[in-house]
């Protein structure tokens, strides 16, 4: 398992700590999925293809998300326009080099600040997803693109039953396939305490919401709760690769805010 330390990154009005991992689980020969963990983003992708073409779709697609200069460390300037842009750039990237054999899906969340106020800046393209933590709920905040989330939005199927339908793995939109690639955004407000995973569907496909749950509202540290959702999602079967980063946020009042003299 590939599992590196946490890390922490203090910004002025709110402290992250962060936590990621990956493993090729136990039945696939190759790693394709990628990650990066780089305050102010955090991302996973799932690569599609085979023959490593898969390997590199995601690689590339983390890679262009790293060298977005609205990404540098200590930038938080970053908007759903300029991500998109970002995204459609990994996309031609993918397409020129695999030819359109392969394909990723994307998700996962960029810090950015409006006013001194931070947000969450979520992005999802494909299944993978991205779930926050807060308040004793359990919230998945990206939307499938997905043959069986559109059976389940039209009232075809329950998720109970999306979970183990064949098509379960078909997604509707992903990056490199020449198909549709426009990203869904959503903006929320960071709130103290909040909890966010990003994963790939080999960590869903293996473990439920409450199993998950569970696991991110008991164990404290980000990195000890990304090792043990691998492990658990490996126990279960591990029939796909794993990759998970979890995200938690404390909100750390200034003094103008202790005082009521300014905003945090």
């Amino acid at each position: 398992m590939n599992s590196p330390s946490a890390a922490t990154a203090p910004e002025p009005g709110f402290t992250l700590s962060y936590g990621f991992g990956t493993d090729r689980g136990l039945s696939r020969e190759l790693n394709e999925d990628s990650l990066i963990a780089k305050d102010p983003v955090f991302a996973v992708a799932d690569g599609m293809g085979g023959h490593e073409a898969g390997e590199i779709a995601s690689a590339l697609c983390v890679r262009t998300l790293g060298s977005m200069p609205q990404l540098a460390p200590g930038v938080r300037t970053a908007t759903a326009v300029a991500l998109q842009r970002c995204i459609l750039a990994a996309d031609s990237q993918i397409r020129n080099a695999t030819g359109g054999r392969a394909g990723t899906t994307l998700t996962g969340v960029v810090v950015a600040e409006h006013m001194g106020v931070p947000y969450w800046l979520v992005m999802n393209i494909g299944d993978s997803r991205t779930y926050r933590v807060n308040g004793g709920e359990f919230r998945q905040i990206s939307v499938d693109h997905s043959e069986v989330q559109e059976l389940v939005e039209a009232g075809s199927i329950t998720r109970e039953e999306a979970t183990v339908h064949p098509r379960r793995n078909v997604v509707t939109r992903a990056l490199g396939t020449g198909g549709e690639n426009e990203a869904d955004f959503w903006l929320l407000p960071i709130q103290d305490g909040d909890r966010m995973l990003i994963c790939s569907d080999g960590l869903t496909g293996e473990l439920g919401d409450e199993h998950m749950f569970r696991i991110l509202s008991t164990v404290e540290k980000p990195q000890d709760a990304v090792d043990a959702l691998i492990h658990e999602a490996l126990l279960s079967g591990g029939r796909d690769n794993v990759t998970a980063i979890v995200v938690d946020a404390r909100i750390e009042l200034n003094d103008a805010a202790r005082t009521g003299t300014g905003s945090s």
